[in-house]
């Protein structure tokens, strides 16, 4: 590794700057074990802002080659660089007129002279005890790509909000999307006014399914009411002549749309509730978002 970061040169930042201006897509081919890099450099450039793409040699020799378009990059990987099923489409490629990056162990080779650019891996010799198994080369190889793919990273401005939105399940996608991604919004909020009588509250919390509605004043918060809440109040031989303004808590807890999810799960456990009103600043309500929103999307 300490090798390969001595020698990037020139030909990395023209290779950098050939991919960072291609309009199309990154195309990375190569066969065995650098196939299996190819296909991992493919995702981890795609899922930061560089769409790319893995294309077989053999498929591509077979019609698959149509799938390269004329504003697509191509980088093809090969330890050796004299790949015959690599070299077999790199000609036609060629024709087609677009850049071709080479990465490849040997500055010599076929793959070398056909390309626009060459990375090397400056690799001396395998870790395999007979020296034969791909092992410090296809390692070296892949702290290469994701070298190029921080690059471009950094020349895109790519932003933990881009990373969220192509990364929507999982725990990464639970701690980067926002509130506002989350939130339910429009009719789905339940929401009374402070004069609602008490069988409309009942209705509108039952309605909505989320154990809660919003008591808002022209449009902007000033209490909630829980089932937890009602549930209390029959305990106590409710008067079913109340109001929403009776029975609501005042003040309860609120979050933005704008921050991120997982800090409303926090909200949430902290202070032993399911739901949280989304607000602005002027507690204009924008939406509402219940644990189980979260946790849903966690599972997905």
């Amino acid at each position: 590794m300490k090798n390969l970061a001595e020698h990037l040169d020139e030909n990395f930042e023209k290779a950098i700057d050939i991919l960072y201006k291609t309009k199309g897509r990154v195309v990375l081919t190569g066969i065995g074990k650098s196939g299996l890099i190819c296909k991992k450099i493919a995702a981890t450039l795609s899922s930061t802002g560089t769409p790319a793409f893995f294309l077989h040699p053999a498929d591509a020799a077979h019609g698959d080659l149509g799938m390269i378009k004329g504003d697509d990059t191509v980088i093809a990987i090969s330890n050796s660089g004299e790949t015959a099923e690599l070299l077999n489409i790199i000609p036609i490629i060629k024709s087609f007129g677009i850049p071709i990056i080479a990465i490849t162990n040997n500055p010599e080779s076929s793959l070398a002279k056909l390309s626009d650019v060459t990375l090397l891996l400056h690799v001396k010799k395998e870790a395999c005890p007979l020296g034969l198994a791909p092992t410090t080369s296809t390692t070296t190889t892949l702290a290469l790509g994701d070298a190029i793919s921080v690059a471009l990273m950094k020349l895109k401005k790519f932003k933990s909000e881009d990373f969220a939105r192509f990364h929507p399940g999982g725990k990464l996608g639970i701690r980067l999307a926002k509130v506002k991604d989350i939130m339910r919004k429009g009719d789905s909020v339940p929401i009374v006014s402070p004069e609602t009588s008490l069988k409309e509250i009942i209705y509108e919390i039952s309605s909505k399914k989320l154990g809660a509605t919003l008591v808002a004043k022209n449009g902007r918060l000033i209490g909630i009411i829980t089932d937890g809440d009602l549930r209390r109040a029959f305990e106590k031989q409710i008067d079913f002549n109340m109001k929403a303004c009776e029975l609501m808590t005042k003040n309860p807890k609120t979050i933005s749309g704008e921050v991120f999810a997982e800090k409303a799960i926090e909200l949430m456990e902290k202070y032993k509730i399911t739901v949280l009103p989304v607000v602005k600043n002027d507690k204009k309500i924008v939406g509402i978002i219940h644990m189980h929103d979260i946790l849903g999307r966690r599972i997905s």
